[in-house]
């Protein structure tokens, strides 16, 4: 015979056993309710540690750009201040030699001047100005009956002063000042007059 012919037939439940069966059918019910709302819980709290995960990796994101954004600025920042004073550095050590030009031909009478060799070294002279104008050196261009102006000049000693009119003021231009684009890389060394 087969096995469902052997099972005994149920007897029907009184009021007692059936309020129990019922109690059992709740606590069922409820404990897989109660299964599915931790479960619907565990998924929002993972969905919510996902997104702050997400703000996470998106703030650090966002942060490290910046920060190579920043270097990126600062090494080019960098690199042209190098430059810049590389070719400080190659002016100032040019400087002297302009002076000797300067000094050389002030010395000069005019007729000493018209001579063919002179005129060569004029020549080299003008071209040597001309490379460093090029590469952004100016003069400062200061000159006897100026006023006094610290930011430009150094003052080399302090002598009466000839006329009333020269006192505080340049009395004779020993060297001249020069820059280098908007920075000073000399400033003119000057006589004032007190």
């Amino acid at each position: 015979m087969s096995e469902a012919s052997t099972e005994e037939p149920k007897a029907p439940l009184n009021g007692a056993e059936k309020e129990e069966a019922s109690t059992e059918q709740t606590e069922q019910t409820s404990s897989s309710e109660g299964t599915e709302e931790a479960a619907d819980a565990k998924a929002s709290d993972s969905e919510a540690e996902a997104k702050d995960g997400s703000e996470d990796y998106k703030d650090r994101y966002l942060r490290l750009y910046a920060e190579f954004e920043n270097y990126r600025k600062r090494t080019s920042r960098e690199r042209i201040e190098l430059f810049s004073s590389a070719n400080q550095e190659l002016m100032s050590a040019l400087l002297p030699v302009m002076d000797d030009f300067e000094r050389a031909f002030g010395q000069m009478s005019e007729q000493e001047q018209q001579s063919d060799h002179i005129k060569g070294i004029q020549l080299i002279r003008t071209k040597f100005q001309g490379t460093l104008k090029n590469k952004g050196l100016k003069s400062m261009e200061i000159e006897a009956g100026e006023g006094f102006d610290v930011d430009r000049m150094e003052a080399i000693t302090k002598i009466p002063a000839p006329s009333e009119e020269l006192k505080g003021k340049v009395v004779d231009v020993i060297e001249q000042g020069y820059k280098l684009g908007e920075k000073i890389i000399r400033y003119a060394k000057v006589v004032v007059g007190e």
